[in-house]
Parts: C-alpha cells; structure tokens; sequence
C-alpha cells in the first residue's frame, strides 16, 4: 500500500489548539511537546492507516482512532487520504463532542 496523506479537518486543528492553550496555562514547554507529539501521532498513519481502532461509538471500519496519553485522534480514511476529524480527551462525553 502507498503512503496516504494526512489531511486536517479545521476542527482538528482548533481542538489542538484549544487542548495546548489549555495545558500552557501550567506550561508553554509542556504544550509545546504535546503539540508536537500529537502531531507525531498522527504522521505515522501515512504508512499504517489502519493501526488505530474502530471508534466503538461508531463502529464503521473507515472512522477509527489513535490514543495519545488520555487523548483519542479520531480521524476517518476516504481513498489515498487520513482525515483528522477531531481530539478529544478520553473522559469526554462523546455525545458533547
């Protein structure tokens, strides 16, 4: 399989956002490296888009998710391409999302 490319849906990247300024309030570094680390997380579905799990609230095989520390990366696979759909902690109430 070729490598897919990650893509960001705009609500992605404003949970990112919202979660770093939220933990930079304690530590600009420490947000920073999640930041990053996130990021991280998410480049490796270029080559295994599959690794992550079946979102159980939905159990479709194409919306799937990894977890970074207490966060899930939800993200959806349509053809070539790894849509990051959104980040939420893992305590959230998903019908809140």
């Amino acid at each position: 399989m070729a490598e897919m490319t990650v893509m960001w849906a705009p609500s992605a990247l404003d949970d990112v956002e919202s979660i770093a300024e939220y933990i930079a309030k304690d530590s600009v570094e420490i947000a920073s490296v999640f930041v990053g680390k996130i990021f991280d997380a998410t480049d490796r579905l270029q080559k295994f888009p599959f690794s992550g799990r079946v979102i159980p609230e939905i159990m479709d095989s194409d919306r799937r998710e990894v977890i970074y520390g207490a966060y899930r990366i939800m993200y959806r696979i349509e053809h070539e391409e790894v849509w990051i759909t959104g980040i939420m902690h893992g305590a959230r109430d998903w019908n809140t999302k």
